[in-house]
């Protein structure tokens, strides 16, 4: 599971020390913190940020992938026999 609010207290706060609990906002307890805590809307702004990164890294290296295959003349699955995948 990917805890996208600690993910993005540490993109907002990389300095911060705090726990959470289920992932829920309200349960942030901060150890340490420079300046003020991140707003909720602050931190869905940054998971927002966060999953569009992930999404555009996969499509990026999918982009690679098949564009590695192209230029060895493979399908997906030839590739995935060539590697023993199943």
């Amino acid at each position: 599971m990917n805890n996208y609010l600690e993910k993005a207290i540490k993109h907002l706060k990389p300095n911060a020390e705090f726990v959470v609990t289920d992932n829920d906002y309200s349960t942030i307890e901060w150890h340490k913190l420079d300046g003020n805590a991140p707003t909720q809307t602050e931190i869905d702004a940054a998971i927002a940020e966060i999953k569009a990164n992930e999404i555009a890294n996969a499509e990026a290296k999918a982009a690679q992938r098949q564009s590695l295959l192209n230029r060895l003349g493979l399908t997906e699955e030839e590739a995935k026999i060539l590697l023993g995948g199943n």
